[in-house]
């Protein structure tokens, strides 16, 4: 579990089929983060929790499922790529982010990268309707591993506005259009939708206890 509040970045040193249907995956890291994670720890690479296999002071390696390059976009980086880093998140510090199991959902696509009426940075990003449905307006989302406040939806997209500290010290600042992003919905979200979803006859008595429950 992580809170999607990246720690540092890395950039992509190789990406190579090891068999098995697995490919091995090097990341190298300038400030001697890598130098704390240890074998088996778990780390978000652009939004995805991979396990760590090989780790020194500046450069570590995970194993990664041909699912996971399907589903995400790290198959389609390059070497020197940025990418975002933050390790599992342990129970003894605040929750300053939200609550990212690091299982990316799936992509979008860069629609626009600037600024909005107020000067605030923006990104939109296209996406399926039912990555759409798992959104509210000022909820979380993931993306790239980066937990933000969702600004506006509309249909086929959504926005996020994000500050001068995250756009300068994550992979966002080389966002460009047309590029393509992790997204990870909120996981509570998630389990709303399940439950109101598991039958159409029973939706409305579970919606009633929901809000009987304070979910109001």
């Amino acid at each position: 579990m992580f809170t999607g509040l990246i720690e540092t970045t890395g950039t992509l040193q190789s990406l190579r089929d090891s068999g098995n249907g697995l490919s091995r995956l090097t990341v190298a890291v300038s400030d001697g983060w890598a130098a704390e994670l240890g074998i088996g720890d778990s780390v978000a690479v652009q939004g995805a929790c991979l396990t760590v296999v090989d780790a020194s002071e500046n450069v570590f390696s995970v194993d990664v499922l041909k699912e996971t390059l399907s589903r995400t976009c790290l198959g389609q980086k390059g070497r020197g790529a940025l990418l975002n880093l933050e390790r599992a998140m342990t129970l003894d510090r605040r929750l300053d982010g939200h609550l990212v199991t690091g299982h990316v959902d799936g992509q979008g696509r860069v629609l626009q990268v600037g600024h909005d009426t107020e000067g605030d940075r923006v990104v939109k990003i296209a996406c399926e309707q039912a990555l759409l449905a798992g959104m509210v307006l000022k909820g979380s989302v993931a993306l790239d591993g980066i937990s933000l406040t969702i600004s506006n939806l509309e249909r086929g997209s959504f926005q996020v506005s994000i500050i001068p500290h995250t756009w300068q010290h994550t992979s966002l600042h080389s966002l460009r259009v047309g590029h393509m992003v992790n997204i990870e919905t909120d996981v509570i979200g998630k389990y709303v939708q399940r439950y109101v979803s598991l039958g159409q006859g029973e939706s409305k008595l579970r919606l009633q206890q929901m809000i009987d429950a304070g979910f109001s």
